[in-house]
């Protein structure tokens, strides 16, 4: 991949495509760099600065940012490290002033292009006055422009970075997918470059959220993953802090394919939920636990000394956001991973909870999960992945509850408006647990909620009538699928 070379004396030796295609190598590019920015940003008038308004920093991350300036040569002279916006397992993530940006064609920059020529076009519609013109006030003003610098930690692998490295290029261009600038790289550092998105905070959105905001919101969301999955790639990590969204511009941008693979790429052997129902069936009968069923109908717990082989499957993800199909340890994962992540944002949203589900571990989360779906449904879902699911908590349902009544309980309320049940229908298409069944982002984006909203819509708390009375029907979805369980 020629997107990283390692060269003490020509760390910054990569420059940005201007066609978009890949990324170029030039050797005499940065022979008279300083001169360029001595001369962009030395011509301003006196006591004034093409910087804008200095943002708070905390002491630790003004050390965090000169260790970096020092430690990596040359940055500082073509960035200027302003504050640190994320910080990660595997990554830091820092707000930083592209000194350069006007030596570059930045077809990537949509949304801040975009703002310019609104900018343009309304000082067109409204030329400043002559005394504007000679006082020159912000003639000599250069713009600051923002990019984040993400730093990579050394103990990541460096297949891991190289792969995340290019997807983000693979992905160039693709709607609501923030795209790589570039990346460097100086002995076992490297850093990517990539832009800067102002968006607001997941956890202040939640809270004041219409239905209409949300439909906004899922839109930009879906969408870009309906770009990731065309090229056949799991983000395998979609979360509100991995979307950065604007709700003045109605966009967002995902971020963070730091856990992302292509589809296919980890398979050790294929899962059984990929082969045929008579196929499962057999598999089923001919196992150990048919066989040999426990006595009282409960299984004693794990043999002592159990000599078969553990399973292995790819689990990355953020608890609370992990697919059912993750939790079971399934071989075969498709796209359909990050769809049922989007549902749990959406419930996140309809129930105004935050986060929704909060398990310490695997076996919780699937605690969580039957509480919802029921005791038989998860045992549909565990045996369809050649898995036994067991529990004796007695307050652990066998049928569940419908989302309707969830989102009731957990936004308080006593009856949902009509735009709130048409977003609980798209929910219960997301939050499937049979990833067959599932929505995928072309789907999604084909649904009611979409393409025919309804516009009825108040603020948190709904609009309640008088003597309603909360619908007694349980969710009898999963009754073909009983004859699996049966066999249990």
């Amino acid at each position: 991949m020629s997107t990283l070379r390692g060269a003490p004396a020509g760390v910054f030796e990569l420059k940005r495509s201007s066609s978009g295609q890949g990324l170029q190598v030039d050797k005499e590019r940065y022979t008279s760099e300083e001169d360029d920015r001595r001369t962009s940003a030395g011509d301003l008038p006196q006591g004034e600065s093409e910087y804008e308004e200095e943002e708070e920093v905390d002491e630790t991350v003004r050390e965090d940012m000169s260790k970096l300036e020092d430690t990596f040569p040359g940055i500082s002279e073509r960035f200027r490290l302003i504050n640190r916006i994320g910080e990660g397992t595997f990554s830091t993530v820092y707000k930083a002033e592209d000194l350069l940006y006007n030596h570059y064609h930045n077809d990537w920059d949509i949304f801040g292009q975009a703002q310019e020529r609104e900018q343009e076009q309304e000082e067109w519609d409204n030329p400043p006055s002559k005394r504007r013109r000679v006082d020159g006030a912000s003639g000599g003003r250069k713009k600051a422009r923002f990019v984040a610098l993400k730093k990579i930690y050394v103990t990541s692998s460096p297949i891991r970075i190289q792969n995340e490295l290019e997807l983000l290029h693979d992905l160039r261009g693709c709607k609501s997918v923030c795209p790589l600038i570039t990346a460097f790289r100086y002995q076992d550092q490297v850093v990517a470059v990539l832009p800067y998105f102002p968006h607001t905070d997941f956890r202040i959105q939640y809270r004041t959220f219409m239905v209409a905001d949300m439909r906004h919101y899922l839109r930009s969301l879906i969408t870009a993953l309906k770009s990731v999955h065309e090229h056949e790639i799991l983000h395998r990590d979609i979360k509100p802090t991995n979307f950065l969204y604007n709700p003045d511009l109605k966009e967002g941008v995902l971020v963070d394919f730091g856990l992302a693979e292509r589809q296919g790429s980890e398979y050790s052997s294929p899962c059984l939920c990929s082969h045929q129902n008579y196929v499962r069936r057999s598999r089923i009968l001919s196992s150990y636990f048919s066989k040999n069923p426990p006595a009282n109908g409960l299984s004693g717990g794990y043999p002592k000394a159990d000599s078969r082989p553990s399973r292995r499957a790819n689990r990355a993800g953020t608890r609370g956001f992990r697919a059912p199909e993750v939790l079971f340890k399934c071989t075969s994962q498709t796209t359909k991973i990050d769809m049922w992540s989007v549902g749990v944002i959406l419930l996140t949203l309809l129930g105004r909870r935050f986060p929704f589900f909060n398990s310490a571990d695997d076996i919780d989360a699937m605690i969580e999960m039957s509480s919802i779906f029921g005791t038989r449904r998860m045992k549909t879902a565990a045996a369809m992945h050649g898995q036994i699911f067991e529990t004796n908590l007695p307050t652990i349902g066998e049928k569940g509850y419908s989302w309707e009544k969830l989102v009731k309980w957990s936004s308080c309320v006593e009856d949902l408006t009509e735009s709130e049940s048409q977003a609980t229908r798209l929910l219960a298409g997301l939050m499937e647990l049979d990833p067959s069944k599932r929505l995928s982002a072309d789907e999604a984006l084909n649904h009611e909620f979409f393409t025919d909203p309804v516009l009825h819509d108040v603020e948190w708390g709904g609009n309640p009538e008088e003597g309603s009375v909360d619908s007694e029907e349980e969710d009898e979805a999963g009754e073909d699928e009983a004859d699996e369980v049966a066999m249990l």
